[in-house]
């Protein structure tokens, strides 16, 4: 071969090979884990896929070993609810890590306990070290995973009269439960499904959801998934401008209360001497203690300032700060700002 034409073919390889398309980011794969509340027809699913869907969050993978349910709206069906299923059952079973292994999710969303309270006979704290080996359980398939559990639904079936008191107790345990548990490598975050909806109007028998139910749960879901895909910033979308950014999440929720966390991160190449960040509540919201960072509020304004530990960030570098609050009515996601 001469020296031109070995020329001309390597220039000809080298075009073609960085004129390939880079791979695309797998996709987010996100378990809905329950019982027959997520099971069938389970349409909080298919109302938060569309949800997702309209709002730029497209590259993700609802995963399950079950299929259907979902109602009339499109979605992508694959799910592991299993109606009848208790937490206690799946866990002292061992049911979970097989549906695990077989997907592989990066973010659970669980809302589990009915059938363990409707009987009667298991109590809170048996509920709870449930969902603890459970959680043990998805951590030991994918130790990053991020779980979301809810505050389950009210319930008041007419052959249950103690049923109604027994979710307001495990509901009210839930907060403490994952505070202890979380981790910032695989955190914990609870979402509140009970406080606002009737099982008098939003239940066709004082247990499983009508459409109006199915809207609310929804809803909940969706301000904590957003979160834990990445942010209130769809993940297609690019960071925003400026020379640091500010993740606003929240961490825990409760019926009047919640636990919100800011992780500020120096965006640019050089060094940052300090920072601000700043976002408004329109909820009604109202924080009453924070830890590193200076915050106040005005309204529904809130400033939040470096401590003289944690102003200096490196390029890349980030500081995390926390506050406990109150909230009436809702307590959305909200988009936070950082100069």
């Amino acid at each position: 071969m001469s020296r031109k034409l070995f020329a001309f073919v390597a220039a000809i390889l080298l075009a073609f090979v960085f004129a390939q398309p880079s791979a695309a980011a797998a996709p987010v794969r996100i378990m809905a884990l329950g019982d027959s509340i997520t099971a069938g027809p389970g349409c909080w699913r298919a109302l938060l896929w569309d949800h997702l869907q309209r709002n730029g969050y497209t590259n993700i993978d609802f995963v399950g070993t079950q299929v259907g349910g979902g109602c009339s709206v499109a979605h992508d069906g694959d799910h592991e609810g299993h109606s009848g299923f208790s937490a206690t059952g799946i866990a002292d079973q061992n049911q979970l890590p097989a549906w695990l292994a077989a997907t592989n999710p990066h973010i659970v969303l669980m809302h589990l306990g009915t059938n363990d309270l409707w009987g009667g006979t298991i109590s809170t704290e048996a509920i709870l070290t449930a969902y603890t080996k459970l959680v043990g359980q998805m951590r030991a398939n994918t130790p990053d995973v991020k779980v979301v559990v809810a505050q389950i639904i009210p319930m008041e079936p007419a052959n249950c009269t103690g049923c109604a008191q027994r979710v307001v107790a495990l509901d009210d345990a839930i907060p403490g439960w994952a505070a202890g548990l979380s981790t910032t490598r695989s955190p914990i975050t609870v979402v509140d499904q009970w406080t606002g909806f009737s099982a008098a109007t939003d239940t066709f028998d004082g247990v499983h959801p009508v459409d109006s139910g199915f809207q609310k749960m929804a809803d909940r879901w969706y301000p904590a998934l957003t979160a834990a895909i990445g942010g209130t910033t769809p993940p297609d979308d690019p960071p925003p401008a400026g020379g640091c950014t500010a993740d606003y999440r929240v961490t825990g929720q409760w019926h009047d209360g919640f636990q919100g966390e800011v992780t500020v991160r120096n965006a640019t190449t050089s060094a940052l001497s300090g920072w601000t960040v700043t976002f408004t509540f329109d909820g009604g919201q109202r924080i009453s203690q924070a830890w590193n960072a200076t915050v106040t509020q005005n309204g529904a304004m809130v400033s939040a300032r470096n401590v003289g530990w944690n102003g200096v960030l490196a390029p890349g570098g980030s500081a995390t700060f926390g506050f406990l609050g109150s909230w009436s009515g809702t307590n959305a996601l909200v988009t936070a700002s950082c100069a």
